[in-house]
């Protein structure tokens, strides 16, 4: 008989022993996983008979020496790194095959940063939380950690919080017994990772369909902040043979103030890491908010688009895309220029920058341009048309092909 997979239950036995002990045994009900509980609590739990890694053993894990009585965010700050390299180790050793954690807003904190940091995306993550049914993109960030919403406190037991535990049980059970047998993220067919948005789909389809005939595998990150986290993590993990990003967007909302963000490392891994990619300039006419009210006072007077109900566009301005270039330019100064092509469409950056479109403005895409010519050490090239257009979708899916046949000859 095969041996099941083991799911690590994690949580702060010194407050949350019952509920976590409920858990743990409800895993192993399941007859589909073994489990093991680790206890990231402050202090010492009232029985360690049903805890397999202590929190002693789990400090041990730090590299530094631990204070006896670090203040709570000191404390969470040092148990989260312990918890993050032990899970690293489990992992790696395939000593687990699930992580779930429960309990409040501190362990989910300490849970959720070490589930990012230590495991690959594809590993199965569940966090039950009672900070579940608010905002959890900080929680959640680029990785793929389902969250539960506990309902009631994560403390003793009740009718209510069994069925939740229950489930939660049944749920990473599942997921961790499918991992063994699913196969891993890696098609057979080289892929390539691609940035889209919707008001670039046009170019991102006809590129992608063009690349999947040359026999490529793609794959799409949706430009929303996430999505290009998301993104410049998997070039990170060695996912992809090369990078197509049409889609650069999120580098205007990081400079304005824009609502998706991907962060100040967005277009920058696949130059760390040597890996063949043609750069475009997707919807960097824009920056995205939510609903019109909820638009910064400091933004009054400019171009706006109501893109729908949930989303406003804002026009970026030439200072703007000056910048923009600028920082493209810096981002890409160290990318092999062997590896590296930047494609430019001169008639408009997205589907409403097009000619006649209401973000149509070709002093501030010139600015734009105009920094990245003068300030780019990679190959620039240049075509007289939009970027949803189809002849500049099959050129850039063609340069991209083209650095990587120069690749493996």
């Amino acid at each position: 008989m095969p041996i099941p997979p083991t799911v690590a239950v994690i949580g702060t036995c010194d407050t949350k022993f019952e509920a976590l002990i409920f858990l743990k045994r409800a895993v192993q009900s399941t007859a589909v996983c073994n489990a093991i509980l680790i206890d990231i609590g402050s202090y010492d739990a009232p029985d360690l008979r049903d805890i397999d890694i202590p929190r002693s053993d789990v400090l041990r894990e730090h590299a530094t020496t631990v204070c006896s009585t670090p203040s709570r965010k000191k404390g969470q700050e040092i148990m989260t790194i312990a918890l993050t390299q032990l899970l690293a180790r489990l992992h790696s050793t395939q000593s687990i095959a699930g992580v779930i954690g429960a309990g409040g807003s501190g362990n989910t904190s300490v849970c959720t940063r070490a589930f990012r940091d230590a495991l690959p995306i594809g590993f199965p993550k569940l966090m039950v939380s009672t900070m579940a049914s608010g905002n959890v993109s900080h929680y959640v960030g680029e990785s793929d950690i389902t969250m539960m919403y506990s309902v009631v406190d994560v403390a003793g037991m009740n009718t209510i919080l069994e069925v939740v535990l229950g489930n939660a049980a049944d749920a990473i059970s599942g997921m961790a017994k499918r991992s063994l047998i699913r196969a891993d993220l890696k098609s057979s067919r080289p892929a390539i990772a691609v940035s889209t948005f919707g008001l670039t789909t046009p170019c991102v389809q006809m590129a992608t369909q063009k690349l999947e005939e040359l026999g490529y595998s793609v794959i799409a990150f949706h430009a929303t902040g996430a999505g290009g986290l998301a993104m410049e993590r998997l070039i990170r993990e060695g996912h992809f043979v090369g990078v197509l990003d049409i889609t650069t967007t999120e580098l205007a909302d990081e400079l304005v103030g824009g609502v998706l963000t991907a962060g100040p490392r967005r277009l920058e891994a696949a130059a760390s890491y040597g890996i063949p990619q043609v750069v475009s300039v997707g919807a960097l006419d824009m920056v995205n908010f939510g609903p019109a009210d909820t638009i910064p006072k400091q933004f009054q007077g400019r171009l706006f688009h109501y893109h729908n109900s949930s989303v406003t566009l804002m026009r970026t301005s030439r200072e703007e895309c000056s910048k923009l270039g600028q920082i493209m330019v810096e981002k890409l100064k160290g990318a092999p220029t062997n590896k590296t092509r930047v494609i430019l469409p001169l008639r408009g950056l997205s589907g409403i920058d097009k000619d006649t479109g209401p973000f149509r403005d070709a002093d501030a895409d010139g600015a734009l341009l105009h920094a990245l010519r003068s300030g780019l050490q990679c190959p620039v090239d240049e075509f007289d048309v939009d970027i949803n257009d189809p002849s500049f979708a099959l050129m850039i899916a063609e340069a991209l092909h083209e650095l990587l046949r120069a690749e493996v000859q």
